[in-house]
């Protein structure tokens, strides 16, 4: 996934500098190739040798340090560096950046950068809201430099507030959104929905299907990946959405259809929620029958949401629905294609092993008006790159 990618990750002297080594460690995994820079307070707090024995390079610490081959480190390095991220960033070396001071080898190599730099910022709570730090924020922010974080929870001494670091997934999937893949999606609005629908019987109970949402998340990560502003309008799901995607949460399928109707600026609409075709009609939603256990339910449809979304659609845009189907599936997808009048259709059969919900992974057929692209057994990540790969060729 970063094959062939340089990263330069500063560390500063911040107790949470310990997580840093399992950061190292996820890149070097991916295929980067890692170059650590610590300040000198960030060695009160893990060693420099942890460091090197993880990327096998060596880990830079003092700008006058004679022990090298010759070069003007920070430049080389500079002039190398994919991206720079700095975890954890104390108020003290974002000060010194904001204020363009460089007076050892972490700010004299940010300063000489060109490439996208990242500020993970972690102390304690009150500190990150001084209104000094927070101007600091701003001013590197204006300059282009962007922020990840803090999260919000216990603190180093005990209290409780934002100010503590992102997890090391969070800054690792950053790095893969800024890295991994090309930027063929850059200015596009993709749309997505994701998981399952709720539909209320009454106070307690409701129906509804066992989506989890990882496609969903998948295509979300994707679209991010290559650049795409991306919102997901979700339902229940059992999966966490990146920081850096819009979420709208709904629970009924009229919620979500009524979310979607509000949002039809999208360049790339791709449904991929398990929506209910039904909805309870019972005028018994404010009491709980406790001894009829026969209660029957009348049910109504549910709006098409696809289909509407069909009827408003402006030039350009594209519009890509998932069929789930236990028999004549390509049949029965063909035929939502045309009756809804989508662009594509993924569809895949619930009987297969590997595919369907809760799974990681998937087994589909991606149909158009003139193709139909039958996939391999792949994981859903690997899938949702590949709808997008076809959504840009039905596009050019």
């Amino acid at each position: 996934m970063l094959k062939g990618k340089f990263i330069v990750l500063g560390v500063t002297g911040g107790i949470a500098a310990y997580k840093m080594p399992n950061l190292a460690r996820m890149l070097i995994k991916a295929g980067a190739d890692v170059q650590v820079i610590m300040t000198k307070n960030a060695q009160n707090f893990i060693t420099p040798f942890t460091f090197e024995t993880l990327t096998k390079n060596k880990c830079l610490t003092d700008t006058f340090d004679r022990n090298f081959t010759y070069s003007v480190e920070h430049v080389s390095v500079a002039k190398r560096a994919d991206l720079v991220m700095i975890a954890p960033a104390t108020a003290n070396v974002i000060g010194k950046i904001a204020s363009g001071i460089a007076d050892d080898m972490l700010t004299t190599t940010v300063m000489a950068c060109t490439c996208k730099k990242i500020i993970a910022p972690a102390m304690n709570h009150n500190m990150y809201h001084n209104e000094i730090v927070e101007d600091n924020i701003k001013k590197l922010k204006a300059y282009g430099y962007e922020f990840i974080g803090p999260d919000t929870g216990m603190l180093a001494n005990g209290d409780m507030g934002d100010g503590r670091l992102v997890s090391e997934e969070v800054l690792f999937e950053r790095i893969l959104t800024e890295l991994s893949h090309t930027k063929d999606l850059l200015g596009k609005r993709v749309l997505i929905t994701a998981g399952a629908t709720k539909e209320a019987i009454d106070p307690v109970r409701y129906i509804t299907n066992h989506s989890s949402g990882k496609m969903g998340l998948a295509l979300a990560k994707s679209a991010t990946m290559r650049g795409a502003d991306v919102t997901v309008i979700k339902g229940e799901t059992k999966v966490k959405f990146p920081d850096c995607v819009e979420v709208v949460h709904v629970s009924s399928a009229d919620d979500m259809y009524k979310a979607v109707m509000e949002r039809l600026d999208f360049d790339i609409y791709v449904s991929a929620a398990a929506v209910a075709d039904y909805t309870p009609k019972t005028t018994a939603k404010d009491k709980i029958k406790k001894s009829d256990t026969d209660m029957s339910i009348e049910l109504i449809k549910t709006q098409d949401i696809l289909s509407a979304v069909s009827e408003h659609r402006k030039d350009g845009q594209f519009i890509c629905g998932f069929s789930m189907e236990t028999e004549n599936v390509l049949e029965n997808s063909r035929q939502k294609l045309r009756k809804k009048n989508l662009d594509m259709i993924v569809c895949n059969n619930l009987n297969d092993e590997g595919a369907g919900f809760g799974m990681d992974t998937n087994i589909v057929t991606v149909i158009t008006k003139d193709k139909e692209i039958p996939l391999p057994k792949m994981s859903k990540s690997e899938v949702a790159d590949k709808i997008f790969d076809y959504i840009l060729e039905e596009f050019r």
